[in-house]
């Protein structure tokens, strides 16, 4: 059946008609089908670097497999059979795959549109005279049937990876949580691919004032983004009652102002930190927590603290493993024993410069330049009210062995 209202009164087919020579073309195209696949493989190849790094048997079999199925499926429809949600199995089955091997949504969509316009091309060089006007109803098949593969597609893609973040996220707490309970975890990080390093910097920040759940949740949230870079990808990290645990490599104390700036963008707190080898993870965790009270206890302002930056006050909070810790903090003056001997005389002398040069029979002068280059190397001055009480304790300690 066909009618005249088009300009030059050339014949306009009517929709039954259109349906009828798109069953043709559809059918002149199923001979091509092995050929059409090839193709469109060698045109995925080419237009996405992504895919020539796959192993060959998914490029020559996997692959090759299911750009036949979406061609016949297309041809089918084109041909009257009507496709419903069993037929978008096998493109689902695919987008999970693809998740998990972690190839990219972009990537796999945009497979989609190269097969889309292959079979466009093909259906186009089959066209006859007088056919041209069934294009229109081919195209808008096409279109629909493209789109409802891509979406349900992506859907199916979205989900597999939020499953597989989820997996990865449970993993890496559970790593967290045998580290930090001094458990062996090397055997279940090689189980999910996560690499273990020898050495952690591991970090304890404190729970919101007032805590909830959410609040907890957005908080390890924020501290997780913030310091990707420091680890390599997600860090290792751990909610408990004592704050929120994070596990980074021991290279991540390298930069430590820009991790400093990095957490303080994201959670201004007053954070801990040790250094340790994975075995010794509970122990310096522990100090981390201790470092983190003591800093917010004596009113430091939000940052990341080490043992050194608040030695006093631990070993002044009982802590059991302050003393070695503070004794040491005076090594760097075993090379210069005259400094050494200077800051004995000076705390020995009440703190007077004159009394300390003349038990070491030296100017004062000298006195000042010694304490002076002490302040340098430990990184305390003995002539403040703190440095006068970290080096009095540390040569109490070194004296008692």
């Amino acid at each position: 059946m066909t009618c005249h209202n088009r300009a030059g009164g050339r014949p306009v087919i009517d929709e039954r008609e259109a349906r009828r020579i798109a069953a043709a073309l559809a059918a002149r195209c199923e001979p091509k089908v092995n050929r059409l696949a090839r193709e469109l493989a060698e045109r995925r190849f080419a237009a996405i670097p992504d895919y020539t790094d796959l192993p060959a048997d998914m490029r020559d079999l996997e692959i090759a497999a299911t750009a036949r199925f979406a061609i016949r499926q297309f041809l089918n429809m084109a041909a009257g059979t009507r496709v419903d949600q069993d037929d978008l199995r096998l493109f689902l089955e695919r987008a999970v795959q693809r998740a998990e091997e972690g190839v990219g949504l972009s990537t796999l969509l945009s497979t989609y549109y190269i097969g889309a316009e292959l079979i466009w091309d093909a259906l186009v060089a089959e066209v006859r005279p007088g056919e041209q006007d069934a294009l229109p109803l081919l195209a808008r098949l096409q279109i629909r049937g493209t789109n409802r593969v891509v979406a349900a597609v992506a859907d199916a893609y979205q989900a597999a990876q939020a499953a597989i973040q989820d997996e990865r996220r449970d993993a890496l707490r559970e790593i967290a949580r045998a580290l930090l309970a001094g458990e062996p975890a090397r055997a279940l990080a090689d189980r999910y691919g996560v690499p273990l390093p020898d050495s952690f910097l591991v970090l304890n920040l404190p729970l919101p004032e007032r805590p909830t759940g959410v609040a907890e949740r957005r908080l390890q949230r924020r501290v997780r983004a913030a310091l990707e870079g420091f680890a390599g990808g997600a860090p290792l990290t751990l909610l408990d009652g004592r704050g929120v645990h994070v596990l980074l490599p021991l290279r991540a104390a390298d930069r430590m102002d820009e991790l400093r700036r990095a957490l303080g963008r994201a959670e201004p707190v007053t954070a801990g930190a040790a250094r340790a080898r994975a075995a010794d993870v509970p122990g310096a965790s522990a100090r981390a927590a201790r470092i983190a009270r003591i800093a917010r206890a004596t009113g430091r302002p939000p940052g990341v603290y080490e043992l050194g930056d608040v030695l006093l006050d631990y070993h002044l909070s009982g802590a059991p493993d302050a003393g070695p810790a503070l004794a040491a903090a005076l090594d760097p003056l075993d090379d210069h024993p005259e400094l050494l001997e200077t800051l004995r005389a000076f705390l020995d002398h009440d703190l007077d410069r004159r009394r300390a040069a003349a038990a070491l029979a030296v100017h004062p002068n000298t006195v000042d330049n010694r304490l002076a280059r002490t302040s340098r190397l430990i990184g305390a001055d003995p002539r403040t009210t703190r440095g006068t009480l970290l080096c009095a304790t540390a040569l109490t300690l070194r004296r008692l062995g």
